[in-house]
This record gives structure tokens, C-alpha cells and sequence, in this order.
């Protein structure tokens, strides 16, 4: 069963990862349509009572038209559509990920010992305890005086995340940090719709039931919660994104200026788009300069930081007959040394690491002439970022990154 393993684990992978994409495709796609539906209600003659707009909308050939009201109807109808498990599904299947990943094999993803020691219980134990306390201060800060000023709770939430993702730098990895963020946010996201979008809606058909008006603060605190839902969505996609591009997190350092850089330019995206449909085309447009100078701003901090823009310290350039070129057959026994010292144990036809049934990603490190075809992905990986090996299991030291890092340099310098 022990050689099952690793295949157990690559497939529960991207069978989970298929699952939530799916999901958050559902979810968000439903999401951005009911915020573009509201922004396009217009007022009309002869409206129903208690309507407060009307969308006309084509699609596939046909139209629909879609009405809005105020609260509620007077009377409902027999079948009624509950927006819930696209949201539900998302968070479950990315939370299932997430401990499949990250807390079943936390020694490569999550834990960083140059960080943390921890053991991997408490890792988990660290990132579990985060989500739910996150969810709890967010809630409260909703709750707070701070609900009645739109802008100044967005501001309170806003700094709150950006905090947290520094407090997740000091005991995670990297990655496990940024990916954390990310989970803390959409966990934020599926708690407003199970603890508040949810249980005001049902609240609202039990009054009608009953003969009462629905209280219009089940509304506004409702359309508030779906709100920030909103606006942070663009943000955590690019945070679960990140994990697969290390340059993102190649300096913990600077993960919680990255997170604001990106959380500002997400929001403006989607105020620009929101307005876009309310105002028929009359938006501000400015939202995008700004949105664009907050993603070079993510990239200039995130790529001044990286470990492949400090020089190496104490290390002499290799001499010219051994700084092959990336076009070259075969790799120099420099650089073969150490790669088949520190990365070729998990990138071989049969790995010998505990828990990699197959080579990652398919790269092959086990000879020159392979060390030579991915000279670029090395380059990424263990010389611009110290993502590779993860969290330097194998104890790669400067002094080898060093020469990888100039026999790359003599590559580029030969294919000029």
C-alpha cells in the first residue's frame, strides 16, 4: 500500500483542485451577475408594487426580464431559487484542498524550519485556528460602529488582512503564508453567506410566511456582507493562484505589501466594473491606472526582494570554458554536482523521496544533458527564488545556488 502513496496524494490533488475550480466558477460567475443585475435595475412604468427596479437582459436568444424588490414580494412563489452551494462547495472542496496539500504534506509546502520549527499538527493546528479567529474579528468589526460607514469598515477589513498576512510570515513558509491569506479571505467569504446572507434570507421568507414585513436591516446588513464579497473575490483568486508562481512568495518579507498592492488593485477592477453597469458606460476610468500602478508596484517590491536580485556573496565567477551555454548538450560537473546532490532525489525517472511517486511537474534532473534542457526552470526556481528544493529540504546552500546561478549567467552571456 506504501508505493500507492504518492499516487494517492497526486490524485486527491487535482481531483480536489478540479472540484474547486469548478465550484468558484459557479460561485463567482453567479456573484458577479447579481452585482452586475443590481448595478443595471432601472425604475419603469407600471412596475409590480414593492419593486424597486427592472433589468432586461438577452442571452442564448432569448430575453428575460428581471425584477428587484425593495424587500420582498407579498406573496411567494411556489419554487424559489436559493443562491448557497455554489459558495458552500467552494469553501469546502478549497478547504479540503488546502489540508491535502498544505497540512498532509506540510514539510514541503507549509513548514519553513528557517521560519518555525513546527511540527506538522501544529502547523495545521496554527492554520486552522487562523481561519475560524479570522472569520470571528472580521464578524465583530462588522458588527461594530464601524457597519455604519461603508468606507471606513472597508478600510478596518482591509488593514486587518494585510496584518494578518504579515502574522502568517512569521510562522509559515512563504507560500503556506500567501496561500493563507488567501484562504482567510474566501473563508471570510462562504461565513457571510452561511452565518449572515443566509440566515437573513430565511429570516425574510419566515416573516412573509407569517404575515410581517421583513426588517429592511436584514437587507442592508445582507447586501453589505455580498458587497465585500465582491470586491476581495479578484484578490483571493490571484492568492490561490499564487502558490504555483514563486516569485510571489520568494521574499516573505514583503508578502504583506505584495497582498495590499493586489487587494487594491482587484477592488478598483471591480468598483470600475460596477459602476460601468450602473452608469451605462460612464465609468471611472481611472480606476484602471490606478489598478495597473498597484500591480507594478506588486511587481517591482515582490521582484527588487527575490533572492536572485542580491548578489552572492564571496563566490568568484566560474572561468569561461565551464560557463556553458543553456544551448549546451550537457551541463558542466559544477553544476551536475549539485543538482544531482540536492534536487535530482524527487526530479528522476523513480524518485527516492519519501511521499513523490513521480517526478514534479515531469522535470527530469537525473543527467546533464536533462540538467541542461531545464536550465530556464532552474534559473526560476532555485536561483531568482529560493522556492526549490521547498523550504530547502536538502539543505541547498549559497554557495551551490551561487553556481548555478553563474554557470546561468555564462549561458546568457553565451546565447548573446
Amino acid at each position: 500500500m506504501a508505493a500507492w502513496g504518492p499516487y494517492i496524494w497526486e490524485w486527491g490533488s487535482i481531483l480536489l483542485r478540479w472540484l474547486h475550480v469548478t465550484a468558484a466558477i459557479a460561485w463567482i460567475g453567479a456573484s458577479f451577475f447579481f452585482m452586475h443585475l443590481d448595478a443595471s435595475l432601472r425604475k419603469m412604468q407600471d412596475m409590480k408594487a414593492g419593486v424597486s427596479g427592472v433589468s432586461w437582459q438577452v442571452h442564448g436568444g432569448g430575453f428575460y426580464e428581471m425584477s428587484k424588490y425593495t424587500l420582498a414580494p407579498a406573496v411567494l412563489p411556489e419554487h424559489l431559487i436559493w443562491h448557497k452551494w455554489q459558495s458552500y462547495w467552494t469553501w469546502i472542496s478549497g478547504f479540503a484542498l488546502l489540508c491535502w496539500v498544505y497540512y498532509g504534506q506540510s514539510g514541503f509546502f507549509l513548514i519553513d524550519p528557517a521560519v518555525m520549527a513546527l511540527a506538522p499538527w501544529q502547523a495545521a493546528l496554527i492554520g486552522v485556528g487562523a481561519l475560524a479567529l479570522g472569520w470571528l474579528v472580521y464578524d465583530l468589526l462588522c458588527k461594530s460602529p464601524l457597519a455604519n460607514n461603508d468606507a471606513a469598515l472597508a478600510l478596518a477589513g482591509f488593514g486587518y488582512v494585510v496584518a494578518t498576512s504579515y502574522a502568517f510570515t512569521l510562522v509559515f513558509s512563504g507560500r503556506g503564508a500567501l496561500i493563507h491569506t488567501g484562504a482567510l479571505m474566501a473563508t471570510m467569504m462562504t461565513a457571510n453567506v452561511f452565518f449572515v446572507i443566509m440566515p437573513n434570507q430565511r429570516k425574510s421568507v419566515a416573516a412573509l410566511i407569517a404575515g410581517r414585513a421583513p426588517d429592511p436591516k436584514w437587507v442592508k446588513t445582507s447586501k453589505q456582507r455580498s458587497t465585500h464579497n465582491n470586491y476581495i473575490t479578484l484578490p483571493v483568486l490571484f492568492m490561490m493562484l499564487s502558490n504555483h508562481y514563486p516569485l510571489t512568495f520568494a521574499n516573505a518579507s514583503v508578502i504583506p505589501a505584495v497582498v495590499t498592492c493586489v487587494i487594491v488593485a482587484g477592488a478598483l477592477v471591480r468598483y470600475f466594473y460596477n459602476l460601468w453597469h450602473a452608469e451605462h458606460g460612464k465609468a471611472p476610468w481611472w480606476a484602471w491606472f490606478v489598478a495597473a500602478m498597484a500591480i507594478w508596484a506588486a511587481f517591482w517590491i515582490a521582484t527588487a526582494a527575490s533572492p536572485g536580485m542580491r548578489p552572492a556573496l564571496g563566490l568568484a565567477p566560474l572561468p569561461p570554458a565551464k560557463a556553458a551555454g543553456l544551448g549546451a548538450p550537457r551541463a558542466p560537473a559544477e553544476v551536475v554536482d549539485v543538482v544531482t546532490s540536492r534536487c535530482s532525489m524527487c526530479h528522476a525517472p523513480e524518485p527516492v523521496w519519501e511521499g513523490i511517486g513521480e517526478a514534479p511537474k515531469g522535470v527530469l534532473l537525473d543527467t546533464p544533458e536533462h540538467i541542461a534542457a531545464f536550465g530556464p526552470a532552474i534559473r526560476m526556481q532555485a536561483v531568482l527564488t529560493h522556492a526549490m528544493p521547498p523550504n530547502n529540504l536538502t539543505e541547498m546552500t549559497a554557495e551551490e545556488r551561487g553556481v548555478l546561478a553563474h554557470w546561468l549567467a555564462g549561458a546568457a552571456v553565451a546565447g548573446n
